[in-house]
């Protein structure tokens, strides 16, 4: 039987300290980076869910020494030889931004990685990643357009690709490779993503270039090691938030969100289990807000997405007799001891 935590709201309102992981996405570039730099960075306030152990493990199996300590993690990165002559299988886990952004490092290097995980990374598209870096000169084998993937790396020529679809870890795959590639690597994207690669390779010292559009990087730029603090993720959760508002929230391009550890926009269909007007789109969503008024109490279905489970724990906190959530569990995947740490501050949390 699956298990299932029901969250309500506090009894006394919520009221308290907690101390809360750092930010997944940053911590998994910061690792990456530090990996491929000279010397050692120092990553403070490493989240220690699931996803950025595969990261840190992938670090580790490109031949890296990665060493934590409570929250932080120190890495003696490799420099420019990084991966060279290596043959290894990294377990990515269920975690597509440890896949995708490890195959751009790894087709940097004169070596052979196979990047695998579980059945639900499995099921995510990989193409989009791998023919980027096969017209940059690495040969890149997938399983019918998913993983296993096989990457295997040298000497890259530089690309100006342009995604088809915006996407975060494509771009920064992309980028990674070419800081090992001839040339300048430019990246355009129809509408902005996420930018925390862009953000992040400066304080590692490489220049980076943004032009319209797009972000462009030159090949052969020295990394020096750096010190991250690895900081806090988003539409989830603001769709919950959207639930409460005065008036009717559009979200729109965010397609992306539907090839996600689940289809993250269908998943919030389930809002309307607690009473909330909402539709979906083919790239988002329409959320009619309640003007304040209390959700009504519910069942929904994690769906094994952490980030799923965390926003319907937040909707709990506001519906008249709390919500159940069914494999809450997967929250340990970016905050573990997430649902102990609510209960902490005082909202209503029981597991069954």
């Amino acid at each position: 039987m699956s298990e299932v935590v029901v969250v309500g709201p506090a009894r006394r309102g919520l009221a308290g300290t907690v101390a809360v992981p750092g930010d997944k996405s940053i911590a998994h570039r910061a690792l990456l980076l530090g990996a491929l730099a000279d010397g050692v960075s120092r990553v403070v306030g490493f989240p220690g869910g699931a996803d950025t152990r595969s990261t840190l493990g992938a670090v580790r199996a490109l031949g890296v020494r990665a060493e934590e300590t409570a929250d932080v993690v120190l890495v003696e990165g490799a420099g420019p030889e990084l991966g060279e002559r290596i043959r290894t299988t990294i377990d990515c886990g269920n975690s597509g931004t440890t896949m995708r952004l490890a195959a751009g490092l790894a087709a940097g290097a004169h070596g052979t990685v196979v990047l695998d995980g579980d059945a639900s990374l499995r099921r995510r598209p990989m193409e989009r990643v791998a023919e980027p870096l096969r017209r940059m000169g690495a040969e890149v084998a997938t399983t019918d357009g998913r993983a296993p993937l096989t990457v295997r790396g040298g000497a890259l020529g530089a690309i100006d690709w342009v995604l088809p679809v915006p996407s975060a870890q494509v771009k920064s795959a992309v980028l990674l490779a070419g800081l090992r590639a001839r040339g300048t690597t430019r990246v355009r994207e129809p509408h902005p993503s996420r930018d925390h690669t862009e953000r992040l390779l400066p304080a590692f010292g490489v220049e980076v270039t943004r032009e319209g559009e797009g972000v462009a990087v030159a090949g052969g730029q020295p990394l020096r090691a750096a010190e991250v603090p690895a900081l806090i993720d988003e539409l989830p959760v603001l769709a919950v938030a959207a639930a409460l508002a005065e008036g009717t929230t559009t979200i729109a391009g965010a397609a992306e969100l539907r090839v996600k550890e689940s289809d993250r926009l269908a998943a919030l269909e389930q809002l309307g289990r607690l009473g909330v007007g909402l539709s979906t789109t083919a790239d988002g969503l329409v959320v009619r807000g309640s003007a304040g008024r209390p959700l009504h109490a519910g069942r929904i279905a994690s769906l094994g997405d952490h980030r799923i489970a965390m926003a319907f724990a937040v909707a709990g906190l506001v519906a008249d007799a709390g919500v159940e959530i069914v494999d809450p569990a997967c929250a340990a995947v970016s905050f573990p001891g997430f649902f102990e740490r609510l209960a902490a501050l005082g909202a209503t949390v029981e597991r069954r």
